[in-house]
């Protein structure tokens, strides 16, 4: 008999637990509408994941508990019939007095069961042995004469949970995912659960969440794969959605692979990661209660990317952009920046900082008396401009975007309390040879809808510069982008010795160099706001160093 399965990708707003419930309850409507027997939501729906320390509030969990029992109760009357059965994902106490990431079925008006996750991630940006503890057991349900196995996420990764589903007597496996994004894990998902469907014969449902959640991204791209790991359906990355997939296909019934589907999830690099930062940018500004954004724009191609991606994401209605030169600023810069914001139809204003940079001077004038000029007069500048970009947003409940990238913040490229100076930094684990890659297919995508380039060419094809100082070029302190990146490649991304990079052919002096400006700035990155993981290694959650240290990499 077949069974039609919902997969609800949808994108929960942490700790927001009223709101969740209200949303998990109105996708199991669209799911009954469209006929489906079983609806699953994504790991943790009810409080969004990751709840991190929430997890240690007993209120926290009286309320999910409340939460649950509500779906239970009024799910019948609410979505007018019993006759759908949801899994949805929570935290939940167990009779132990234990915590445990928990996925219950509910049925008929009750919570049928529940299933403890087993193998709890503990590397990376994941830390659920602080919170959970492990389950040991699997737990199955019948639908329509058909046995499911209930997962979660990295039970997946393991392949003695799912033979220990096998051996339970299941014949088809569900799996509840908050599988934050970075570059490849598509692939690296799709390539794990192939490896479980081989070793056990048993089509997956996987259903991944998708949204913003602080630095993290989730990208959906639910999927599922028969018995003979082919996938018969793929839902689109960085939407919500509902997938509908009937237990016949996954019999080897090909012809009912809504292949159309299946072509929406071909992305390129580059458009895959512009849509991860607009995804991370709009949802940190929603969910945070922001009216919208102001950004410096420098006339420079991290400010014009920055743009672009707050465009996309928020609505030109929705943010703001403000030039800010000095006696340094090239005429150019200022041309090129209101261009941009022309390009995009955002409010824009110039506001010199030679007023409050001269105020400063004289303020200043007794306790540099002595002193050579020296990067304190061009961090003032920076810093200038910090204070001007946080004063408007203060005012008008605005967020300012801070410009800088990875490759810079590597380095201590940027100056704390001016460009650093922020709420969110969309570029923050974007490299600068990427940077200019996302430019440039930004540009190609306008061009192939028709519109008009979005970041002017001069902006792309000019040589960077912080302009702080005369005729300053970013090259004048640091190597060409195209080689501090790879060194950098090796050395954050990589962990390799210092050794390990001049073996790959770069001049020991520049590699010693560098990987000190590394080391020295721990302080810097700590101090800079979250910004959109697109990487095993941003900075952050993944990369955690001590900001006193002695170490230095030979």
């Amino acid at each position: 008999m077949s069974i039609q399965v919902a997969l609800a990708q949808i994108n929960p707003h942490v700790g927001a637990i009223d709101k969740n419930v209200e949303m998990i309850i109105s996708y199991t409507q669209r799911a009954q509408s469209e006929g489906a027997d079983l609806v699953i939501f994504p790991e943790l729906a009810l409080s969004g994941y990751p709840p991190e320390d929430l997890l240690l509030r007993p209120g926290f969990l009286t309320q999910m508990e409340e939460a649950l029992q509500y779906l239970a109760d009024n799910s019948a009357k609410d979505i007018k019939s019993s006759s759908i059965a949801l899994i949805v994902g929570h935290p939940m106490l167990g009779d132990d007095g234990a915590l445990y990431n928990a996925a219950s079925l509910i049925r008929g008006g009750e919570v049928e069961l529940s299933y403890w996750k087993q193998e709890l991630p503990n590397y990376g940006v994941f830390d659920e042995k602080r919170y959970f503890s492990s389950g040991d057991s699997a737990e199955l349900f019948e639908l329509k004469g058909t046995k499911f196995a209930i997962t979660i996420c990295e039970d997946l990764w393991h392949p003695a949970v799912a033979k220990q589903a096998k051996n339970a007597g299941a014949e088809m496996i569900v799996n509840l995912n908050a599988s934050p994004y970075h570059l490849g894990k598509r692939g690296d998902r799709e390539d794990m659960v192939r490896q479980r469907v081989k070793g056990t014969k048993l089509p997956v449902f996987y259903v991944n969440q998708v949204g913003g959640q602080d630095e993290l991204v989730f990208d959906g791209g639910s999927f599922v794969l028969d018995s003979d790991g082919c996938k018969v359906l793929s839902g689109e990355h960085f939407k919500e959605g509902i997938y509908f997939c009937n237990t016949n296909q996954v019999k080897g019934k090909r012809n009912e692979v809504n292949e159309e589907l299946l072509s929406l999830t071909n992305y390129s690099t580059e458009e895959e990661l512009y849509a991860a930062l607009v995804l991370g940018v709009k949802d940190y500004v929603g969910k945070n209660g922001f009216k919208g954004v102001v950004i410096g724009l420098s006339g420079g191609i991290d400010s014009a990317l920055t743009l672009a991606i707050a465009v996309d994401a928020l609505g030109s209605n929705r943010v703001e952009g403000v030039t800010m030169p000095s006696r340094y600023s090239a005429d150019m810069s200022a041309e090129d920046a209101e261009s941009e914001a022309r390009r995009v139809g955002i409010l824009f204003r110039s506001i010199s900082i030679e007023p409050t940079f001269n105020a400063f001077m004289q303020s200043l004038e007794g306790e540099f008396s002595g002193y050579g000029v020296d990067v304190t007069e061009e961090n003032i500048q920076a810093r200038c401009r910090g204070v001007i970009l946080m004063a408007i947003a203060n005012k008008k409940r605005l967020m300012v975007l801070t410009t800088g990238n990875k490759s810079e913040l590597a380095v201590g490229y940027s100056t704390l309390y001016g460009d650093m100076a922020g709420g969110f930094a969309p570029l923050k684990d974007l490299s600068k040879q990427m940077v200019y890659r996302l430019a440039e297919w930004r540009n190609s995508d306008a061009l192939a809808k028709g519109e008009d380039l979005v970041i002017p060419q001069r902006v792309i094809e000019r040589p960077p510069s912080a302009e702080l100082a005369p005729d300053q070029q970013d090259s004048d302190s640091l190597p060409e982008y195209k080689v501090l990146d790879q060194i950098l490649e090796l050395y954050v991304e990589q962990d390799s010795c210092v050794t390990d990079i001049v073996a790959a052919g770069f001049e020991q002096e520049l590699v010693e160099r560098i990987t000190r400006m590394v080391d020295n700035n721990e302080h810097k990155r700590r101090q800079s706001p979250p910004g959109v993981r697109i990487t095993p290694r941003a900075f952050g959650r993944d990369r955690r160093y001590p900001i006193t240290s002695g170490f230095q990499s030979r």
